[in-house]
């Protein structure tokens, strides 16, 4: 029990974004199994120390353990069962209904707090309930109700709530796994006989059933919270993901924002680390012999022949006009995001002229690098040929077999010069030329696209209208880094 509602626990803290390895939650385990989970301050300070490794993951944590171990009742109940042991007496399974009955149970059998029972309520007590919810409503502990309620939550897979509406389903769902069923059918037999035991005991049934159904419904409230939240957000991202950049509303454009810092996270995370990884070739004789006359020529320390996995260098070329604005704004900030693995990138804008931007989006924040790009560059009639002019004027020469140009633009040229004979150029000289087109294939040789022209001087051109297109491309030119 107590490793499946870590297990629980660990998913709540991945939905909200914390990194948890599996190594690191059968350190939760042990950790759990060490300080026992009677202090829940300790408890929670233990598996912080455990599963939280920076600050705003604790942050984090905090948020989602107070709303997945929500105990205070279920603590609360122990805590009065426990008292009441100690003091000889029985704790209530329910609190008082609008009339002041009193729920038979423990208490009834007692007799004794007060001394003033009714006759009737003698008789309920008498007469106790048959079918299993009945007498766990009746007869069993607060604590053994919260228990059968989190695992008749399991057993339905409450944790799968994804919208609000949901909650009506699944708290009959987890009535029905309690045994609902069989206490209507006992509620309605009781209702059916004349006689007063039963119609009063048919009476507390129900007023206990429609307690639980409360209980229930802030049970499956409280997991719509932690796990719905987390998982309607990553629906959220996986469907902005998805639909066009130029489709996007300017409210969803810091949504965005958040997505495309994420994806350039997880791509240093995976790519980082190749700046420092060899290519392990041939033994180097030399530098191994010199390493080990130390140990007397005993080849302790063996040297290879190793060539140094290098990062790309990258120079994105943008278009920055009206029709193909939403994609650049993107495109550039993943690059802006990727500094760290992508030092040599280079970014330039045009929509006729063109101009380099890198070391604005160096000196500046990332919003106010876009606003300016767009706003200096994003004016006028679009001209691909005379983008490519410039560049030859005053890019060609940095261009070498290790260069990488990106080009994203939808190649609609207003019936102009295409200049396509430069294009060609820089496929010559670099190491490879990329093209993104927002546009579907079937409108790259419609109207005044130059689309085909300049794909016979690519090496690569992809349909790129979305954050998955962009993030597709970038990794793969990290891959082939080197």
């Amino acid at each position: 029990m107590v490793d499946k509602t870590l297990v629980d626990f660990v998913k709540a803290l991945r939905n909200a974004d914390l990194k948890v390895s599996p190594a690191e939650t059968l350190e939760a385990m042990q950790c759990m199994n060490l300080v026992g989970y009677q202090d829940r301050r300790f408890l929670k300070d233990s598996l912080s120390m455990v599963l939280a490794k920076t600050t705003d993951e604790k942050a984090a944590f905090d948020t989602c353990f107070n709303r997945f171990f929500t105990a205070d009742k279920f603590r609360q109940a122990m805590n009065d069962e426990l008292d009441d042991d100690d003091q000889g007496g029985d704790a209530d399974d329910f609190d008082s209904d609008a009339e002041g009955n009193q729920p038979a149970g423990k208490g009834g059998q007692s007799g004794g707090k007060g001394g003033g029972e009714s006759e009737a309520s003698e008789d309920v007590t008498a007469l106790p309930p048959t079918s299993a919810l009945g007498k766990l409503l009746l007869q069993g502990s607060r604590a053994e109700l919260m228990i059968q309620i989190a695992e008749a939550g399991r057993e339905v897979e409450v944790n799968k709530i994804v919208v609000f509406t949901q909650k009506g389903l699944f708290t009959r769902k987890i009535m029905d796994a309690m045994g609902l069923k069989g206490l209507q059918d006992e509620i309605g037999e009781l209702q059916n006989q004349n006689a007063k035991p039963e119609q009063q005991l048919a009476g507390r049934l129900k007023v206990a059933r429609d307690q639980l159904r409360e209980r229930v419904r802030d049970h499956v409230e409280r997991q719509f919270f932690l796990h719905a939240d987390e998982q309607g957000k990553q629906l959220r991202e996986e469907l902005l993901k998805k639909v066009k950049l130029s489709s996007l509303e300017k409210r969803n454009f810091k949504d965005v924002q958040e997505i495309v810092l994420k994806m350039a996270k997880k791509l240093i995370a995976i790519h980082s680390k190749r700046r420092k990884t060899y290519k392990r070739g041939q033994l180097d004789v030399r530098k191994t012999l010199r390493h080990n006359m130390q140990y007397d020529g005993m080849f302790f320390d063996l040297r290879w022949k190793a060539s140094k996995v290098d990062r790309p260098k990258v120079m994105c070329i943008c278009d920055v006009s009206g029709s193909v604005s939403n994609y650049s704004r993107f495109l550039l900030m993943f690059l802006y995001s990727l500094a760290s693995i992508l030092p040599k990138a280079r970014s330039f804008a045009f929509s006729s002229d063109l101009g380099e931007v890198t070391k604005l989006f160096e000196e500046s924040s990332l919003e106010d690098a876009l606003s300016k790009t767009m706003r200096d560059y994003g004016n006028g009639s679009t001209d691909y040929g005379r983008m490519f002019q410039d560049f030859k004027s005053h890019c060609m020469d940095d261009v070498n077999n290790k260069t990488t140009i990106i080009i994203l633009g939808d190649a609609r040229n207003n019936y102009g010069d295409a200049r396509s004979e430069i294009l060609r150029e820089m496929y010559d000289k670099a190491k490879r030329v990329i093209w993104l087109n927002p546009e579907p294939r079937s409108s790259w040789a419609v109207g005044d696209s130059e689309m085909k022209k300049y794909t016979a001087a690519c090496h690569q051109t992809e349909v790129c209208n979305s954050l998955q297109h962009l993030e597709r491309v970038v990794s793969n030119l990290l891959k082939t880094a080197g």
